[in-house]
């Protein structure tokens, strides 16, 4: 018979509460969203993963041991295993366990077999018992990642582990098999831009069976204040109280809070009580853009109202747009369909530099709205066909292709028949002339006027802004220790700069329905130019 393992939870486990006492564990707000996540996971049939970005003291740990203890005290032949970040934290979790069984009601408590300083052992000393065990270990130890076959794994403070943590992951997760009947949750504070935001992107982004899990700090009951007499919230307050509901008790809190317990740094806040997922993660870097404006933009959980491929058909001056088609893992995210007759600009950053990702971002001409995103990773001519086809869905769009590491884009689109492309002056070696060239080139004129355009743009109407992938982006793209604005190590930064050069080419496009605008001229070809000078002479 299946156990409810929330009642079980509840009734017969006890904790020591702040306050010293042992209380019975009934679940808090943000312990009954992990608990709802898994419990989905478990009744669709699918092995429990989670990962888990937490503000403090919000009892994740807490749960975690808890659903452990019930899946390995009433069950037979269970190997579980938890793995703390420092010999501190480990001891302190292997008291919570003893202290669950010490203070278990009589007709649920196993026979214990074995208990030390690490591990609990539920059997009988004739073998006949349930032949269970708890294991508590410290990240770092011998041993780590490697042995027994182990149904519940529990990783505490995975971003603040010592060494590789990748490759302790990886062998922690092969002792872990992929059945439905399995449990592994990573839950920790944020550390920065290391291998736990890989995890916790890559299950937001649905590239690993980890369900994410986060609570911001204002969701835990507890986190509020009596107001000080004549309490009265800044600009700063009003605004978070507006973005996220929040009442003077939680804004009493929160100002207690970063006076008290973060040394007034409200960074550090940011990064302990985060608010949003971002505001965890976000170091002490100096970002460009306007980081509040973004992370609200962030909140609001804008989503496409489409998602597909282009389907297309033909080669060369043959080539025609077929339709627009849906799916889940479509490359192009549609914000804002095309309006009839609305100008719009498309920017294109092409792979290259390390990166292995196309995007192109389309803005609204007349409104300056990004009403659409392309962003995938393919060989330049698919790309260039997807992009043609995204520029003739918005009504033949201005398309500015960057052209810094490879011209083929450029010379596809044109190849392909597109009639309107972004042109640039230069200065023909022989002659000396200047002549039109396709595409967008990134020199160091042009990238500071593009990106600061793109600051100017965003801090006027950051609401324009609806792609998160974007947003996410624009909040790593920090001045380096020299000044120059770019994405933080190990970051990406394709689609800022794709949303920077179609902000650039917005003067070439027209801004409103009839007005002729600086339409892009042809290109001169370098050797037509000589023979017409030749012929001229």
């Amino acid at each position: 018979m299946a156990i409810n393992a929330k009642k079980y939870i509840e009734r017969a486990l006890k904790i020591r509460d702040k306050e010293g006492k042992i209380v019975p564990l009934l679940l808090n707000a943000p312990q009954r969203k992990l608990y709802d996540a898994l419990a989905a996971q478990h009744s669709a049939g699918r092995p429990m993963r989670a990962i888990v970005l937490k503000a403090r003291q919000m009892g994740f740990s807490t749960l975690t041991e808890g659903l452990i203890f019930e899946r390995t005290a009433t069950r037979r032949n269970i190997r579980s295993v938890v793995v703390a970040h420092v010999e501190d934290s480990t001891a302190k979790i292997f008291e919570m366990t003893k202290l669950f069984y010490n203070e278990l009601p009589d007709p649920l408590r196993p026979q214990l077999q074995a208990r030390n300083a690490q591990e609990l052992r539920f059997d009988t000393p004739s073998g006949s018992g349930l032949n269970s065990s708890i294991r508590c270990m410290t990240a770092g130890g011998r041993g780590i990642g490697r042995g027994d076959t182990v149904q519940n794994l529990h990783l505490s403070e995975f971003a603040f582990w010592p060494g590789d943590k990748k490759k302790t992951l990886a062998g922690l997760m092969q002792a872990v098999p992929g059945n439905p009947g399995t449990m592994v949750v990573i839950e920790s504070t944020a550390n920065g831009f290391d291998y736990y935001k890989d995890l916790w992107d890559a299950a937001v982004a649905g590239e690993n069976d980890f369900t994410p899990v986060f609570c911001a700090w204002w969701e835990m009951e507890d986190y509020r204040r009596a107001p000080e007499p004549r309490f009265a919230p800044t600009d700063e307050e009003r605004e978070l109280a507006a973005l996220y509901g929040l009442d003077e008790e939680q804004l009493a809190w929160r100002r207690w809070c970063i006076a008290n317990n973060c040394g007034g740094d409200l960074e550090l806040f940011h990064q302990e009580y985060p608010a949003c997922p971002e505001e965890a993660f976000l170091s002490t870097g100096s970002c460009i853009f306007d980081k509040a404006a973004l992370m609200a933009q962030l909140t609001r959980q804008i989503q496409p109202v489409a998602r597909g491929d282009f389907a297309y058909t033909g080669d060369g001056f043959g080539f025609q747009l077929q339709g627009f088609v849906e799916g889940s893992r479509g490359a192009t995210a549609i914000y804002e369909p095309p309006r009839p007759g609305a100008p719009y600009v498309i920017g294109a950053d092409t792979a290259g530099e390390g990166s292995d990702w196309f995007v192109a971002q389309v803005l609204d001409n007349v409104t300056g709205a990004q009403v659409a995103v392309l962003r995938q990773r393919a060989d330049e001519d698919e790309f260039t066909r997807q992009l043609v086809c995204l520029g003739y869905y918005y009504n033949t769009a201005l398309i500015a292709i960057e052209a810094n590491f490879s011209t083929f884009p450029i010379k596809e689109a044109e190849r392909l028949g597109y009639p309107c492309q972004f042109t640039r002056e230069v200065e023909d070696s022989y002659t000396h002339r200047r002549q039109k060239r396709y595409g967008f080139r990134t020199t160091s004129v042009t990238r500071p006027l593009a990106i600061a355009e793109l600051v100017r743009a965003v801090r006027e109407a950051p609401q324009l802004i609806r792609d998160g992938q974007t947003l996410r982006e624009m909040l790593v793209f920090v001045k380096n220790e020299r000044g120059r604005p770019e994405a933080m190590a190990g970051e990406h930064d394709d689609c800022v700069m794709a949303l920077a050069i179609a902000q650039y080419a917005r003067p070439q496009q027209r801004t409103a329905e009839g007005d002729a605008g600086e339409t892009p001229e042809e290109p001169v070809d370098e050797f037509e130019r000589q023979v017409q000078d030749f012929l001229n002479f």
